[in-house]
């Protein structure tokens, strides 16, 4: 490979560097109170996906279960800025997306544990969830499934003329599937108020994203359909929410779609608890450095040094989150399973 061929490949330069980006963000001008409000939801998202990693090492937890841990940023700083009548879509890795909107954590521990208190009843489990309540109309297992679904419901936002947004959710595997262009061109064309984030973490299940695409930056399809893009360290909470302010803010606008790549990583592998270092390609030495690039402890450094909070008041917040996990977890595990003659009922809209 010459080095020009090098250079397009690796498009993305340092953000991909796990040795860079360590420290702590910049705050400044931001509200410490947002910030605080921002450094619980991680917090809230990380144990609680821990809590579920947990109960399927136990075997508690039975169905397939995608962590996004590492990745949190990327959801509170966009949930920031969507208001319960916009109108977004997950992946099969949506904790984050569904936790960062406000919806309940009991519901996400109860549906994972196939309880009738689930967020889908029990019949969804991890990848299926539903908080329409809170703006999340629904997240599938199919890769890319939920884009076009996505660019339907700003279509319908924009008749409805309200100023309401969609928010697609994908990961960079989903730039291969051709779904997501079809998705990208029509919502061009017809100025439709969506954001397309790409999670862009460089896996697709145990693949490196230099052994699937010609160049590492997700971006450059946006471009080709004209969608103004922003490619951002997606471990960066702030530069996530000011980001995806500036695109949402044009799209209320009626200034159309916007594309935001935030790059970041997983610290599990692609399905379960484990680590996966060592599967198909070697994690270990990069997993080891993109932890240092933690979005929750980078946070914290820099309301620490701003002297906004202290190692007590961390300590304090993280002890508040541990205890409504585990009491929303003891809960859901108390709680009854559906009955079964709630099957049909649950799965069509009407009489059958």
């Amino acid at each position: 490979m010459d080095a020009i061929d090098s250079a397009r490949r690796n498009s993305l330069g340092d953000l991909t560097d796990p040795g860079k980006y360590t420290c702590s963000i910049d705050i400044t001008g931001c509200d410490p109170a947002l910030l605080k409000a921002q450094l619980r939801m991680m917090l809230v998202i990380r144990r609680v996906e821990e809590k579920i990693g947990d109960g399927v090492t136990a075997e508690e937890v039975v169905c397939p279960c995608h962590l996004g841990i590492g990745q949190e940023a990327i959801a509170v700083g966009i949930s920031s800025h969507v208001r319960s009548s916009d109108r977004v879509f997950g992946t099969h890795r949506s904790h984050s997306h569904f936790l960062a909107l406000g919806c309940d954590v009991y519901s996400l521990l109860a549906e994972v544990l196939g309880k009738y208190d689930g967020c889908s009843r029990g019949m969804g489990g991890s990848m299926h969830l539903h908080g329409v309540e809170n703006g999340f109309i629904g997240s599938v297992p199919i890769v890319g499934g939920t884009v076009p679904l996505a660019v339907g419901a700003a279509l319908a936002a924009k008749k409805d003329g309200k100023g309401d947004v969609a928010v697609a959710y994908f990961g960079d595997g989903a730039a291969e599937e051709g779904v997501l262009h079809e998705s990208l061109n029509l919502a061009a064309v017809l100025k439709l108020p969506i954001l397309f984030v790409c999670e862009n973490n460089l896996f697709s299940s145990h693949l490196h994203i230099s052994a699937r695409q010609p160049a590492d930056r997700v971006g450059r399809f946006a471009e080709a359909h004209r969608i103004p893009v922003e490619t951002i360290d997606g471990n960066d909470a702030v530069a996530v929410s000011a980001a995806s302010e500036r695109m949402i803010s044009r799209m209320r606008r009626g200034e159309g779609s916007g594309f935001l790549e935030a790059v970041t990583y997983r610290w599990r592998g692609h399905v379960g608890p484990s680590e996966d270092i060592d599967v198909g390609v070697n994690r270990s030495a990069d997993l080891a450095l993109w932890k240092a690039r933690d979005p929750v402890r980078r946070m914290f450094d820099a309301l620490k040094s701003a002297g906004n909070m202290d190692d007590l008041e961390l300590e304090r917040m993280n002890q508040s989150v541990v205890a409504e996990v585990t009491e929303a977890w003891q809960r859901a595990a108390g709680a009854a399973f559906p009955d079964g003659s709630t099957l049909m009922d649950l799965v069509y809209a009407g009489d059958c």
